[in-house]
């Protein structure tokens, strides 16, 4: 009986898988991935669909919490990660990071987040950081 009990609870604390399209038009503009923003628990699968040709999602260096792993997909491929690490993962496409094809991805509590708003960006993609940072729940 408490075996049964058990697998019924964690069978309830399944971890979530979170879509991420990867697009030349969205709702903020051209280069988006759509959402650009994303709130997911230890344990979560993040799967980029490159909804339209060109993009690829890669971990921007300096934007990934501790004990995580680096990180890029190739070309016009899904691509899926399960993400363990607590923190703040920075994500661009590579072709376009100047462009602001970025996006922020909270797993848990933002426990690099003064490391990862250090980082600098180019052209667009500062713009848009700044922006997603405001999203990050501080303590």
């Amino acid at each position: 009986m408490a075996a049964l009990a058990a697998m019924m609870l964690a069978g309830g604390a399944q971890a979530a898988e979170h879509e991420v399209l990867m697009l030349n038009k969205g709702e903020k503009g051209a280069m988006v991935f759509v959402p650009d923003m994303v709130k997911a628990a230890p344990g979560d699968t993040i799967r980029f669909v490159p909804t339209d040709k060109s993009h690829n999602a890669e971990a921007i260096k300096g934007m990934l919490p501790p004990g995580a792993e680096i990180f890029k997909s190739k070309i016009n491929e899904d691509f899926s990660i399960k993400l363990t690490a607590e923190g703040i993962y920075g994500v661009k496409c590579t072709p376009h990071y100047g462009m602001g094809m970025v996006a922020l991805i909270l797993v848990g509590n933002p426990v690099n987040l003064e490391e990862a708003r250090a980082v600098t960006h180019p052209g667009r993609a500062k713009k848009i950081f700044e922006d997603l940072f405001t999203a990050v729940p501080v303590d």
